[in-house]
């Protein structure tokens, strides 16, 4: 086994779902707008105020009194994901040829029971993956809280500021019985996934700039920026804005052979050599995948795939960022549909 690490996002690199929108979307009523509202409320406490002891992702922690609300239980939430687990095309064969090549983990911002039906359904180890620990039967709800919870949704959806929002998820919510489940919800997005690549390191005995970490969202700007400023390789596969910025390469495909072609290739070698096949690539990519040692079995697999329309796999810079950013979001709510793909 390589002595290198790879480690990926679940949601967009591997999977078309997200999860908690879709959760939200079925069990609640108006829930994807529901849920949309909440999402940009909580871009806005990461990305602009920068909330001390807020995490990205913790969307999914702000929901969980709205989803047992109207009646989302621990069974519910599993025979959920179970039949809706939706993969990227490639993806499964990408993760056990990952797993079988070097040390490899999932780590992702959604629900365990989520991350469970999507490893039994690819065969991947759940013990090699980090996800938000949420237990829903844990609590119960009174009928007066559920109702206030309810009337809450309804002016959420309606347009409530930031303000508003602020005074419903840090005053009202936490006073409230259903309000005890909180403290103990630890989403793993942001600094949680960095924290949980931290894990993996000291488990694996390796050094940051062994590993490959693929990422599209918000709650992947901590890690990707762990893996680029230790020299290891940071990878937006149809990211929004948030891992454009903090990735160091952009694939941009409706498959994932693209990101098997290059982690094979970082199990063999360094990231110089990495960086000069994708700066090889980008000016003539027959060449390149002539001239650089890629696996002749992932690479007749990545010719049958893209026989005609070739992925997108650059170094991002400020030159093209515009560019690669505009490319990825297009390819991006392509695959995962506008709802999801304009989520941060």
């Amino acid at each position: 086994m390589s002595k290198k690490l790879f480690i990926t996002d679940c949601e967009g690199p591997l999977s078309i779902n997200d999860n908690a929108f879709e959760l939200s979307e079925h069990f609640i009523p108006q829930g994807d707008k529901f849920f949309q509202a909440v999402s940009k409320y909580d871009d806005i406490l990461v990305d602009e105020i920068k909330k001390p002891g807020y995490n990205a992702g913790d969307t999914l922690k702000l929901i969980v009194p709205f989803l047992k609300a109207y009646g989302l239980n621990n069974k519910k939430m599993i025979e959920f994901s179970r039949k809706t687990v939706q993969m990227v095309p490639g993806a499964k064969e990408t993760i056990n040829l990952a797993y079988n090549m070097m040390h490899s983990f999932i780590v992702s911002t959604s629900y365990q029971q989520y991350i469970e039906a999507l490893c039994n359904l690819n065969g991947f180890p759940v013990e090699n993956t980090y996800s938000t620990q949420t237990n829903l039967d844990t609590v119960s709800l009174s009928t007066n809280e559920s109702e206030k919870l309810k009337n809450i949704k309804d002016i959420i959806v309606d347009g409530a500021d930031f303000d508003t929002m602020d005074k419903i998820f840090f005053q009202e919510i936490p006073s409230m019985e259903i309000g005890k489940i909180l403290p103990q919800i630890k989403t793993v997005g942001g600094v949680g996934k960095k924290l949980a690549v931290e894990d993996i390191l000291n488990k694996t005995g390796l050094t940051p700039d062994k590993i490959m970490y693929i990422g599209d969202s918000i709650t992947d700007v901590e890690p990707l920026a762990l893996a680029r400023e230790n020299k290891g390789i940071s990878v937006s596969f149809n990211g929004n804005e948030f891992a454009i910025k903090a990735a160091e390469i952009a694939i941009i495909s409706n498959h994932t052979i693209a990101t098997s072609l290059l982690m094979d290739l970082h199990s063999r070698f360094n990231s110089t050599y990495i960086k000069q096949f994708l700066e090889a690539y980008t000016t003539d990519p027959e060449r390149a995948l002539s001239n650089f040692r890629v696996n002749l079995n992932i690479l007749k697999q990545f010719e049958e795939v893209f026989a005609s329309d070739l992925p997108i796999m650059e170094i991002i810079t400020p030159d093209n960022q515009e560019y690669i950013l505009t490319e990825s979001m297009k390819s991006r709510k392509k695959i995962r549909g506008e709802s999801i793909g304009g989520l941060g």
